[in-house]
C-alpha cells in the first residue's frame, strides 16, 4: 500500500519511515512547508531533507514554496493554538491533494512524532481532511521513536532546527530566551 508522508523536517523524518516501511508501506515523501520562514531557513530543512533521503531513497516531492499560502491562512489569527491547527490543515490538505492526484492510498505526517505538537488536533484534522479529499489518514503515534531519531540526526550531521519553523514561533522562541 502506498502513503505520502508529509514532511516537516529531516530529524522528524527518520523514525516515522522507519515504522512505516516496517509495516511493509510503500513511502513517498512531500515535503510542503510554506510556514517555514525566512527563506533560508526552508533551504537549510529541504537540503537536510535530501540528504537524508540519499540513504532512505524514497521518492520526494518539493512543491514550490509559498509563504504567502501560510501567511494568508493565519492572517489575524496569529496567537498559539489556534495558528498550529490552521498551519496543520493547510499542509494535510496539501498533502492528501496531492496523494490523491498521484495515486497514493493514504497519507500522513512527520508531525505526529512530535511531543510538541497537539496529537489529538493533528488526527481531527487528518480524519476531517480525509473525508473532503478522499484519501485516507494513517495516523501512527510515532512520539516514541523522537528522542532516538533526534539523537542519530545530530550524530550524522543532519541540521536539527530550533523552532517549528514560521515566524510566529521564532517570535516566541526569542521572547523565551531573553532576560527580563
Amino acid at each position: 500500500m502506498k502513503l505520502l508522508l508529509h514532511i516537516c523536517c529531516a530529524p522528524c523524518l527518520i523514525y516515522p519511515l522507519k515504522s512505516l516501511k516496517s509495516k511493509g508501506l510503500e513511502v513517498g515523501g512531500y515535503f510542503y512547508n510554506p510556514n517555514i520562514h525566512p527563506l533560508i531557513e526552508y533551504n537549510n530543512r529541504k537540503q537536510a531533507v535530501e540528504e537524508l533521503n540519499k540513504n532512505t531513497n524514497i521518492e520526494l516531492i518539493y512543491p514550490k514554496y509559498r509563504p504567502e499560502e501560510f501567511f494568508r491562512e493565519v492572517n489575524l489569527k496569529e496567537d498559539n493554538p489556534g495558528r498550529c491547527a490552521l498551519c496543520w490543515r493547510l499542509r494535510l490538505k496539501k498533502t492528501a491533494q496531492e496523494a490523491e492526484e498521484k495515486g497514493y492510498k493514504y497519507f500522513s505526517t512527520t508531525l505526529l512524532v512530535s511531543p510538541y505538537q497537539d496529537q489529538e488536533l493533528l488526527k481531527e484534522i487528518g480524519d476531517s481532511v480525509a473525508q473532503e479529499v478522499g484519501v485516507e489518514f494513517y495516523y501512527e503515534d510515532f512520539r516514541p521513536g523522537f528522542r532516538k531519531a533526534h539523537d542519530e540526526a545530530r550524530a550524522k550531521g543532519i541540521y536539527c532546527q530550533r523552532y517549528c519553523g514560521c515566524l510566529y514561533s521564532e517570535i516566541d522562541r526569542c521572547k523565551k530566551s531573553e532576560k527580563p
